[in-house]
């Protein structure tokens, strides 16, 4: 059972208790008796259930990142926050947009279902919007014909810690969009040149040779984003730093 479900399903059963309590059981109590345990328990829990649901659902959903595919944008161990209401206020589990908002934009830093498992949540870059041209040869983008210039930017440290030894880091102009990438000097993996159907985004992760995107396994329906990442509140990842926590990284926005 997938977390929404598993919350939706203990808001039904802690409400439905505490109002039998308050409609049947409480009226059949003698005076002074205790109320059952299992009923202090729903009261207590009830709205606590209630509020999670509500904000993971409908305002902001924390993620955890579990790969390098958008290094050097977000590292492993960067737990983030995501908007869940920029692209439309969806009822939880049933994943049905109630009410519309905006459309990602090119540069979006998004998540979404996995199309070919939706039960998978990935992070990716939005490269291309519905009817968008994309193409990528000799690992430079091009957006309907206009190259996506790239700007050399000096290593640091840390950075030659996340991606691989003969990776160079970038920035590159994404239609005014300006964000770091990493690129290898191997061959390049695949070619790409497609025009994006309606309806649908072409993703890409900032760490253009160690990322399975769109260029893989296509693009990604409206109906599967779940919101734009926007905020690092903890960096943990005790594999990359002595101490565990990347203080560095904590409260960066993501761009």
């Amino acid at each position: 059972m997938s977390f929404p479900a598993l919350m939706v399903t203990l808001v039904a059963i802690t409400g439905l208790i505490w109002l039998l309590d308050k409609w049947l059981w409480a009226a059949n109590r003698a005076p002074g008796q205790k109320e059952p345990i299992i009923v202090e328990y729903a009261k207590s829990f009830f709205p606590i259930i209630l509020a999670v649901l509500v904000v993971r659902s409908f305002l902001v959903e924390p993620f955890r990142i579990p790969s390098a595919s958008m290094v050097p944008t977000l590292r492993i161990g960067d737990f983030i926050l995501v908007n869940k209401f920029d692209y439309g206020i969806r009822l939880p589990v049933l994943n049905k947009k109630v009410v519309e908002m905006d459309l990602p934009q090119r540069g979006d830093v998004v998540v979404f279902r996995y199309p070919p498992n939706p039960q998978l949540d990935y992070i990716k870059r939005v490269i291309g919007t519905p009817g968008d041209r994309v193409e990528y040869k000799d690992k430079v983008l091009y957006i309907n014909g206009e190259k996506m210039p790239q700007t050399h930017q000096q290593k640091s440290l840390d950075l030659l810690g996340v991606v691989a030894g003969d990776s160079e880091v970038l920035i590159e102009d994404l239609s005014g969009v300006s964000h770091q990438i990493a690129k290898g000097s191997n061959q390049q993996r695949v070619q790409v040149d497609f025009i994006v159907p309606d309806g649908e985004y072409f993703m890409m992760g900032d760490n253009r040779d160690n990322s399975s995107d769109s260029r893989f396994w296509g693009t990604v329906p409206e109906s599967h984003l779940v919101g734009r990442a926007f905020y690092i509140w903890m960096s943990w990842d005790c594999n990359a730093h002595w101490s565990c926590v990347n203080w560095d990284r904590i409260g960066q926005s993501i761009d």
